[in-house]
């Protein structure tokens, strides 16, 4: 039996016209985040298992990929077996975001960089998601973090750059909401769920556009977060329809709300009059390293968020020994990028050249190397008895134009170019 051919489950290939589709975002994200004033750089796509597993990424460190250590032997392999850790066989793992390598980064390189630095990753990440519908186990993310700016002018230049970003990608008309875990804090408080269950309660309320009011308010009756006489389902259906209106005297302010935290969240939407700002005080962002403010990118055409961060104070503390302010925001780039066209003044004019077996190789490179000097991309095709189908291909894989090469011609400008697709 031939063994399977494709790639493994919830990693993809990409065929050329994919490709120069990503890539033509990717170029487009990595120019708007540099015209902000944010610098790129890369880290390994591994790091040491116990900082995989420091408790910072949430559900997330469920699913990373553990790299074996290397000269296991039997008895380590039955020592894990009963103890029931299996992550004893493992020094390394495979990133599952972009953020924890970024602490990691900025605690190694500190002295090395400016006292407000603001970086661009774009990067792949490794998750062992259950393969489905636009969840993979290998995507790209593209992040940039603001760290040791402590005030909200970090929050602002983030939402900046990424409404910019998703502009100049064609996706107008975005929404941010914004929310503060301070607030999700005194949510939980109002609701009695004890401290040490918090971080567990807010995963479940990160389902709620998964599984609804009602499947969350039993989560959390399940879990033993909330008693029973708490009316979960209730206080959600209130929180939904909480917005700006919260403090303006009209009526008392909810007890839950953190008025410190909703005034700071005002003052970035007043410093941001252009851009559609909702507050939804229900957005959790799942990972456990967030301490402030969250946001999310959402779409009227869309059921899901184009990108999400926000305030995450005390992770590089973790690293260096003294808490670093850090702030920073990921664009669903698998999630926008095929919705994307490529513009046909956004790439250069792509044309091919059919010769026969009689034309020197010489002349054919000789003009290739002048269209390509004139910034035309340019393929060799030979001729073929089914030009049908070699046009219909090339035309799939992007190219504009053909021309057909004879021994006789001499330069580009003797080639008669028809157009591909018309």
């Amino acid at each position: 039996m031939a063994a399977s051919v494709t790639p493994p489950r919830g990693m993809r290939d990409f065929l050329p016209a994919e490709k120069a589709r990503r890539e033509h975002a990717l170029g487009v994200i990595r120019g708007v985040y540099a015209a902000h004033g944010f610098d790129e750089i890369e880290t390994p796509v591994m790091e040491d298992s116990s900082r995989l597993h420091a408790g910072l990424g949430g559900d997330n460190e469920k699913l990373a990929f553990a790299v074996m250590k290397r000269g296991l032997t039997a008895d380590d392999l039955a020592r894990a077996a009963a103890s029931g850790d299996a992550l004893a066989l493992a020094d390394l793992g495979l990133r599952y975001d972009l953020t924890v390598p970024l602490a990691r980064f900025y605690a190694t390189h500190r002295a090395a960089l400016p006292p407000v630095f603001r970086a661009i990753q774009i990067a792949p990440v490794w998750r062992a998601e259950r393969p489905q519908k636009g969840r993979y186990r290998q995507f790209v993310q593209c992040d940039i973090d603001i760290i040791g700016e402590a005030g909200p002018l970090a929050e602002l230049e983030l939402l900046t750059a990424t409404v910019a970003t998703l502009d100049a990608l064609g996706l107008t008309g975005t929404t941010i909401r914004l929310n503060d875990r301070r607030v999700l804090q005194g949510i939980l408080a109002s609701w009695g769920v004890p401290e040490e269950l918090r971080e567990r309660a807010l995963i479940t309320v990160d389902k709620l556009d998964k599984i609804g009011v009602a499947g969350v308010a039993a989560e959390l009756a399940e879990t033993g977060a909330v008693s029973a006489d708490v009316d979960v389902a209730t206080a959600l259906e209130g929180l939904t329809s909480a917005d700006w209106h919260l403090a303006d005297g009209v009526v008392p302010p909810p007890a839950w709300l953190d008025r410190s935290a909703y005034d700071d969240l005002l003052a970035l939407r007043a410093a941001l009059p252009d851009a559609a700002i909702e507050f939804d005080p229900t957005l959790v962002r799942g990972m456990g390293y967030y301490t402030g403010t969250i946001f999310e990118i959402a779409h009227p055409e869309f059921g899901y968020s184009l990108g999400g961060g926000g305030r995450y104070d005390g992770m590089i503390g973790r690293f260096l020994g003294q808490d670093v302010p850090a702030c920073g925001f990921s664009i669903g780039f698998e999630r926008i990028v095929d919705l994307l066209e490529i513009a046909d003044d956004a790439r250069p004019r792509a044309v091919v050249l059919v010769y026969d077996g009689e034309v020197p190789q010489a002349r054919l490179l000789a003009l290739k190397a002048e269209l390509v000097a004139s910034g035309t991309r340019v393929r060799l095709e030979r001729r073929t008895k089914n030009m049908r189908a070699l046009l219909d291909r090339v035309t799939a894989d992007g190219f504009d134009a053909f021309a057909n090469v004879s021994a006789s011609a001499t330069d580009a400008a003797a080639l008669e170019f028809r157009e591909l697709g018309a």
